[in-house]
């Protein structure tokens, strides 16, 4: 059955834009890209949030990996069970994405979340102490899209996000790839995440703290206080110009950074 005719009758009816930011995605294409980026395969778990009629859903089980469609709405989950009763990689939860438990182990994510919800979703998954999620690939607004790959160091939770993860845009997804359609542009965004240690990961959040205090100061005087030795040298390694404000410097630079820092040392640098 082609992706377009995959959505209830509810959806079908209501064409218009709503408050609560849910867009069914119907297609097919944009759903092959979302495959293509988040890479499922048989030996992964993948979880799709706000799994609505479930087309990614099926589309994340058709690669054997095992998926947990999550979905708040009771009809929606009803027709998930039913759909997927005789499928047995696939498991269907009722709840809502911001508070369903998550998965200790290591995971995907494929999904098209509300836009509502969004900002949320990513504080799940991105802020996490622990970071449990490998790669992602998500439909969201394109202006949310745009803030997430431009986000400097001096943007607070964005620039965390984007220190220990690689976030990508992949591409512009036009109001007629969903049902009903919204009032703007969305995008497919690709996340995958660095490996850090635990030493870097505790002394990027000193690098990005500093920067967020104090924008303006240089990064080679942030870099100076770490203690790790010749810092302005492997900063410009890592493609910063040590005289450049701090606040600007992309949050993948400082990763970079305090990935090679920590290789040198047993102990991380206490403070900035």
């Amino acid at each position: 059955m082609p992706a377009e005719r995959r959505f209830s009758r509810r959806s079908e009816r209501d064409t218009r834009p709503n408050s609560s930011g849910v867009h069914f995605l119907v297609a097919e294409d944009v759903v092959n890209t979302l495959v293509r980026v988040c890479r499922p395969g048989p030996d992964d778990l993948v979880i799709d949030f706000g799994a609505g009629p479930g087309v990614l859903t099926s589309a994340a089980a058709k690669t054997g990996a095992r998926v947990l469609a999550v979905e708040r709405d009771a009809e929606f989950a009803a027709t998930l069970i039913r759909r997927f009763r005789d499928n047995a990689r696939v498991r269907v939860v009722r709840g809502d994405l911001r508070t369903v438990a998550l998965p200790r182990r290591d995971f995907l994510v494929m999904a098209n979340p509300p836009y509502s919800a969004s900002t949320a979703l990513f504080r799940r998954l991105l802020g996490a102490r622990r970071p449990t999620v490998v790669r992602a690939a998500l439909t969201v607004e394109w202006g949310f899209a745009r803030r997430l790959v431009s986000a400097t160091s001096s943007a607070g939770e964005l620039a965390w996000w984007a220190a220990r993860y690689d976030i990508g845009l992949v591409r512009r997804v036009r109001p007629g790839s969903f049902r009903p359609q919204p009032r703007v542009d969305s995008a497919v965004v690709s996340i995958r995440r660095r490996e850090l240690s635990p030493e870097a990961e505790r002394l990027l959040a000193e690098l990005l703290k500093a920067a967020g205090r104090n924008p303006s100061r240089s990064a080679r005087s942030l870099v100076r206080h770490t203690g790790v030795p010749g810092a302005h040298r492997l900063l410009a390694r890592c493609g910063v110009e040590p005289g450049s404000s701090a606040g600007i410097v992309p949050p993948s630079a400082f990763a970079a950074f305090a990935d090679a820092a920590t290789t040198r040392r047993e102990k991380p640098p206490s403070a900035v």
